[in-house]
């Protein structure tokens, strides 16, 4: 090995991760014949199902995956989180994200890191080699750190997200059009970046994935019409990933996760509907559109992505639930949303969730008191403009899964078994030589030698 070589810090082991958001495990697993990359990865390293997080959304699971602790310590709960004793709501973005990432212990460690398309994490930070943000950034121009990054990108047509909004169509022609165009984009910056070879972290994430699957996935589950737009589109995914594999050097190790699963969509369950039908949350008027419109007297209140909140007094501004009844009252809501049946006979929750078993550390003020984990087929919906119907339908035909995320580490000494998400970040730290206290994260390396 040459001075060059060492300058650039490849005397040390590398991680190329790339993400594949909201891929299920049993996707890639049972058509090895489709997608023989996903197929090689799991026959030459490891590759299995594991779990996502309390709640498997993925604006609650990036910060979680690149930090490998819960949301009481990234301070981010979801899509959409609550001021602390009020009830303004606020989309958190990177600078919300209170633990530390991944990439940061990386550069800590005096080696370079090159982040791409992660969501959550807008604004760029710019203690690192390269960064442009994903979803929920307004724009390339703002996205991307530094300048000559940034215009490279803008250069070669990069595309942050797709247009979710081609998807409500009924003909998915001009959304599959802008979800290959987005794909190949990102496929065509990664490349560039990759091949770059400058770099000790590569971690990009390829969100289109999560986009085909809200509009397609029960027509590949259940043979609709774009079960073929949809193959095919995967089948390309399989592809550029191979390309990925085969020119990486022999020091980095490739690790491609996905941050939930993904089943079919039955039903949209409008929770506070159902809450405000139960008499557990009224409004201040009939024109009301958010939480701050909850009137006194009000028990109980959701958010994304079936998230239950006491309305409790000390805590919540107008709170009407006294402190000496809260294991009661959560309690009997708690009873309420496990019996809730949908229009089918079925269960909406596999399960309620209370706080204290999924959430712990500094940020866990704003955790919610509840969470349910719905079974396959409804998906948890909680906005303040009142819906007629607690259950419903809408553009959408396929739901994010607590089960059935994806990982494969092309590493013959992993083992991916009763895995979580929170294993991924304290895995690369190990497959980097970079040292970690165990007792930091929620998860624990994969990697057994």
């Amino acid at each position: 090995m040459g001075l060059f070589d060492r300058l650039r810090g490849k005397d040390h082991p590398r991680v190329a991760f790339i993400g594949i958001d909201g891929v299920p495990f049993s996707l890639l697993s049972e058509h090895p014949e489709e997608f023989p990359t996903f197929a090689a990865l799991a026959d030459d390293g490891s590759g299995g199902a594991i779990d996502s997080i309390v709640p498997p959304e993925s604006s609650a699971c990036w910060p979680a995956l690149t930090t490998g602790v819960n949301p009481g310590e990234t301070g981010v709960y979801g899509f959409q989180d609550r001021e602390v004793g009020s009830y303004d709501t606020y989309v958190p973005m990177g600078r919300d994200v209170q633990a530390t990432r991944l990439w940061d212990r990386v550069t800590d460690a005096g080696r370079k890191a090159t982040v791409m398309n992660v969501p959550v994490t807008f604004p760029p930070q710019r203690n690192l080699q390269r960064m442009v943000s994903g979803f929920l950034s307004p724009s390339v121009d703002k996205a991307a750190y530094p300048d000559e990054f940034r215009d490279h990108l803008q250069q070669m047509g990069y595309k942050i997200d797709v247009n979710a909004k081609l998807g409500h169509d009924d003909d998915k022609s001009a959304f599959m059009e802008d979800a290959h165009k987005t794909l190949d984009k990102r496929y065509e910056a990664f490349k560039h970046y990759l091949g770059e070879d400058d770099w000790d972290l590569f971690f990009g994430v390829f969100m289109t994935t999560d986009r085909v699957n809200h509009f397609l996935f029960e027509d590949y589950e259940r043979d609709g019409p774009n079960k073929d737009a949809f193959l095919d589109f995967y089948r390309k995914v399989d592809e550029y990933i191979g390309n990925i594999r085969e020119m990486l050097p022999d020091d980095v190790t490739l690790v491609v996760a996905s941050d939930h699963g993904f089943t079919s969509l039955d039903y949209e369950v409008h929770c506070n509907t159902w809450l405000e039908e139960e008499g557990w949350l009224s409004y201040e008027a009939d024109d009301h559109d958010s939480l701050a419109d909850i009137a006194d007297g009000s028990k109980a209140y959701s958010l994304i992505p079936g998230r239950f909140f006491i309305n409790l007094e000390g805590r919540e501004p107008r709170g009407s639930v006294p402190q000496d009844e809260y294991e009661a009252v959560r309690g009997e809501l708690k009873a309420k949303l496990e019996a809730l049946e949908g229009p089918d006979g079925k269960k909406v929750a596999d399960r309620v969730v209370v706080k204290e078993e999924a959430f712990r550390g500094d940020h866990d003020d704003i955790a919610p008191d509840l969470v349910v984990i719905p079974n396959h087929g409804f998906d948890l919906k909680s906005g303040f403009k009142g819906h007629d119907d607690v259950f419903g339908t809408g553009p959408r035909n396929g739901m994010h899964s607590f089960d059935n995320a994806s990982l494969y580490i092309d590493d013959a000494d992993a083992e991916i078994e009763d895995a979580d998400l929170y294993d991924i970040a304290p895995t690369i730290l190990e497959l980097m030589d970079i040292e970690f206290t165990r007792t930091e994260l929620d998860g624990a390396s994969l990697i057994h030698q």
